[in-house]
């Protein structure tokens, strides 16, 4: 799709960050529980914190239309900086039209720009289009399995 750019987040941008944000949170029942009071806490705290990494908005003309978020890590596995797709969200009426898979490639290559010597991300059991999505995209599955202990209590 020639008319989408990505463009970096911006504070300006945080409604419809939170838009899109509570639809992936609500298509991915139980993935988490999405607070927005929480959420536009952290949004304000990532946006103004590039050391915790980076985000871009896909726009056609003025409408945005998905996100991608990068959050950075440190890995004596992976050589030093490392990162974590932490959110890929495309609205559904733009899907299966190479957004996802341009934005795979857009952050691969900021990535790379910025450092980066591995990427990881997570998929849920059964989001079989994402799967395949990374999978053409060059990322493996290593058998792994990720773990999470909360150490801030509250809603998940």
């Amino acid at each position: 799709m020639p008319g989408v750019i990505f463009r970096p987040a911006v504070q300006k941008d945080e409604q419809s960050l939170l838009r899109m944000m509570r639809n992936l949170a609500e298509q991915e029942p139980g993935a988490y529980f999405f607070d927005e009071l929480v959420v536009r806490e952290v949004l304000r705290t990532f946006l103004a914190s590039p050391d915790l990494g980076r985000a871009w908005v896909f726009y056609e003309g003025e409408t945005p239309v998905g996100y991608i978020v990068l959050t950075f890590g440190y890995s004596f596995e992976y050589h030093g900086r490392d990162s974590f797709i932490d959110e890929l969200y495309v609205e559904p009426q733009f899907r299966r039209q190479g957004i996802g898979r341009r934005a795979m490639q857009f952050v691969e290559e900021r990535a790379r720009e910025l450092g980066v010597n591995a990427i990881h991300l997570e998929v849920d059991q059964g989001n079989d289009p994402a799967a395949e999505l990374y999978r053409r995209a060059g990322y493996d599955d290593h058998a792994r399995f990720l773990m999470t202990k909360w150490l801030k209590p509250g809603k998940h």
